[in-house]
């Protein structure tokens, strides 16, 4: 066992919901200190340990109760079809089995879009909203690539249907400015082996795309601007999943909002800018 992994397990934690669904989770810090909920993007491969587990300690080290859920479909919780998810009503769920009443939201991509949602409909159970590559599912877009997919949601299907080393090669690299930094042969070898450990959760995604996979409901996008909690969004420049103009179209419409634009940076500013998003995050949480 490696370090790496020693920690991995030390930190994980499991639930069954009261819907039955089980969940797998990652906790660091004292239960009773400030919760703090990290939610994962998509993509084969994506749990709350792979794509927080250079910020879980970090955050729990500056005095929160830091949880990361795998959410229904990823990691080690439960399958479940497309045409099933509502990650709001999980977290819901989730939140009530912990006794939680109240937490920040750090979401990445498809968990920032579900912290939005959250924010819609339960603005009394959210202190403070952090996105990063934020999304908001389909539209025009004055950058991006319209209605169609971006190049990284391309490589992210291609990943899914063949979760081979070579697809998730490409699909870090894509996710990632400093791909000869982030794109090693260990990080894309451990992907391909988590995506292919769960054929079910591969399986589920790629039938449901026809239903939207993997954001089925979308946020309402006329309750936006009624977000009041403080709201910090981050993004990187060179995104080739998510256009930061999204960000930028949260910043007009979420009144207490603040953004930062990160060069050199693609869709996941948690790993390739870690001390800076954890600084960002921690002083954040502190005085927003």
């Amino acid at each position: 066992m490696t370090a790496a992994t020693g920690i991995r397990e030390s930190a994980s934690r499991d639930i069954e919901l009261p819907s039955g669904v089980h969940l797998r989770y990652y906790e660091a810090g004292q239960p009773g200190a400030t919760p703090v909920v990290l939610l994962h993007g998509s993509g084969p491969g994506a749990t709350g340990w792979s794509n927080f587990s250079g910020n879980i300690g970090v955050i729990a080290d500056a005095g929160y109760h830091v949880l990361a859920p795998d959410m229904p479909g990823w990691g080690d919780s439960d399958a479940q079809a497309t045409v099933d998810m509502d990650h709001v009503a999980t977290l819901v769920e989730f939140l009530d089995a912990l006794d939680l009443a109240s937490v920040a939201l750090v979401g990445n991509s498809m968990g920032a879009h579900t912290a939005i949602r959250f924010a819609t409909l339960h603005p009394d159970r959210i202190t403070h909203l952090v996105t990063m590559g934020a999304s908001l599912g389909r539209g025009t877009t004055l950058f991006g690539p319209g209605d169609g997919p971006s190049e990284g949601l391309k490589a992210i299907v291609r990943a899914y249907r063949d979760p081979s080393p070579e697809n998730m090669r490409a699909l870090v690299e894509i996710m990632t400015f400093d791909k000869q930094r982030f794109a090693t042969p260990e990080l894309t070898k451990a992907r391909s082996e988590a995506a292919l450990a769960r054929p079910d959760h591969l399986r589920n995604y790629v039938a449901g795309l026809a239903h939207g996979a993997p954001i089925p409901i979308r946020v309402d996008r006329e309750k936006i601007a009624d977000i009041t909690v403080p709201t910090l969004l981050i993004h990187g420049k060179d995104d080739r999943v998510l256009h930061y103009e999204i960000t930028l179209w949260l910043l007009a419409n979420i009144p207490n909002s603040r953004a930062v634009l990160l060069n050199r940076c693609g869709h996941w500013a948690m790993i390739e800018h870690a001390a800076e998003f954890n600084r960002l995050v921690i002083d954040f949480l502190a005085h927003a």
